[in-house]
């Protein structure tokens, strides 16, 4: 097995470096990402799940760190993301024993958003990207904006946040035709602009 420390050429990304840009790179993503969790979800599984925007389970799924387990120190968010997801002693639990908990149990949390029965994870994922396709991905691209960063703002300053991206977007072909939409009882085609 190929260690993760090992040495790379001068100027190549090592595993870590590549590791952290595709975490940021899905975080940063400007659509809703869904994880859809079947199975276990531990370490770096969990990790990608703390970088979607919503959780999907099915009712076997287990989730939880397991970093400990191994004397392995999380690298993409175990430590820093989790206890933002989870109450902090929940968090804690996981971090420090290795644990991992039901879908179920992550449901009541809050890290996970829906469970579904087994065989349904696939199609019940399909269909709720299918529901987020049919809305303006400029707005969504904007309140994911909001939301990701107003955790790390004073109430006051994410509602500055939220006016300012909203006094753009009003003047967006999508909002328009959002309202134009309403009033004229029919779906809207948005156009992401």
């Amino acid at each position: 097995m190929k260690e993760v420390s090992a040495p790379v050429a001068a100027g190549e990304p090592d595993f870590i470096d590549v590791a952290r840009a595709f975490f940021a790179t899905l975080r940063g993503f400007p659509k809703p990402v869904i994880a859809a969790v079947n199975g276990l979800a531990v370490a770096g599984g969990l990790e990608l799940v703390l970088a979607c925007d919503l959780v999907v389970a099915a009712e076997s799924a287990r989730l939880g760190d397991a970093h400990a387990n191994f004397g392995v120190f999380p690298g993409a968010g175990g430590a820093a993301v989790l206890p933002r997801k989870l109450p902090a002693n929940v968090a804690r639990l996981l971090l420090f024993t290795g644990r991992t908990l039901s879908a179920a149990q992550m449901e009541r949390h809050g890290l996970v958003n829906e469970v579904v029965a087994d065989g349904g994870l696939a199609s019940h994922a399909q269909a709720l990207a299918e529901e987020l396709a049919t809305r303006s991905p400029l707005v969504l691209a904007r309140m994911k904006r909001v939301a990701a960063a107003a955790a790390d703002k004073a109430q006051a300053d994410a509602l500055r946040h939220e006016l300012l991206e909203f006094r753009d977007h009003q003047r967006s072909h999508d909002m328009q035709e959002g309202l134009r939409a309403f009033a004229e009882k029919r779906a809207p085609v948005f156009k992401g602009c």
